[in-house]
Parts: structure tokens; sequence; C-alpha cells
């Protein structure tokens, strides 16, 4: 019975150790983390270090730009998005090749997202000109249909 209750212990303390590694790794891995927040989802912290998500906008930052009539161009997508995640790879280097500063809007951070800017389905894009959306397109979409889509809306 000894080696039993014994055994036991020795497994709740590893368990344990591995729960408080784990708490400890995600602790640091959020530390000065872009979304300037103690909790994040797990999908996106795992997109923390992905060169394709490190232009990210915060809510109120956005909101400023628009309010002072300034021109953004934003990608709003969530991380748990399987269309996002194929879009991705396309619109940010394809923005970046463009001189495109394309600004990343995480829906599943920022939830109040989706009503404030009327998003109805992820991936979505939109051009603000003098701080009005002019233009959005929306959908998972071929690499020409974007380059299209930002040449006749964004760079014209």
């Amino acid at each position: 019975m000894k080696k039993v209750i014994a055994f036991l212990s020795v497994v709740i303390v590893i368990f344990a150790a591995i729960w408080v590694l784990n708490v400890y790794q995600q602790r640091e891995k959020l530390k000065g983390n872009p979304y300037k927040k103690s909790s994040l989802h797990s999908e996106t912290i795992a997109q923390l270090d992905d060169p394709n998500y490190q232009n990210i906008v915060l809510p109120e930052e956005l909101a400023a730009q628009l309010k002072d009539g300034n021109d953004e161009t934003v990608y709003f997508y969530s991380p748990t998005c399987s269309y996002c995640r194929k879009t991705t790879p396309i619109v940010v280097p394809l923005s970046n090749d463009l001189g495109i500063d394309l600004k990343l809007f995480n829906l599943l951070e920022f939830e109040e997202g989706w009503e404030q800017y009327d998003i109805e389905a992820t991936p979505t894009i939109i051009h603000f000109e003098n701080g009005k959306e002019s233009a959005r397109i929306v959908g998972y979409n071929e690499k020409e249909v974007f380059e299209q889509w930002f040449e006749e809306n964004v760079l014209k």
C-alpha cells in the first residue's frame, strides 16, 4: 500500500510540475506581447512569433487613426478561422510587396470589432479613406484577386 501511495504522489508531483512549467512558459511568451493583454487565446499565442502576424493594430489605435481622418487598410481576421489561415500568407506578403501598410485586427482577442466595423465573416479587408470605409473585400480569394483589389482600392 505504501508503494502505491508513493507512486501516486510521484505522479501527482510530476503533473503539477508540468502544469507549473506550462503556465510559466505561457507567461514568458506573453511578456511584451503586442496585444498589451495579460491573457490571450492559445491560437493567438501560437501566432506571436509568426512574421505574418506582426503588424497588429489595437482597437484604440485604429479608432484614433480613423477619428483623425487617416487612410488605413485593415485586415480583420481570427486565428481560429481556416480561411484566414489560408489568406494571411497571401495578403501580408502581397501588401508588403505593394508597399501597403496592412494593419491586422485580431477579432478573437477584440470581439467588439465585429460589431464596430460591421464584420460579417472573416477574413475581411477594409480600406478607409479620410477615416471612412471606402472599400471592402470578404473571404478567401486567390492572390490575383487580392492584388487587383489592392491596386483598384488602395493604390489608386
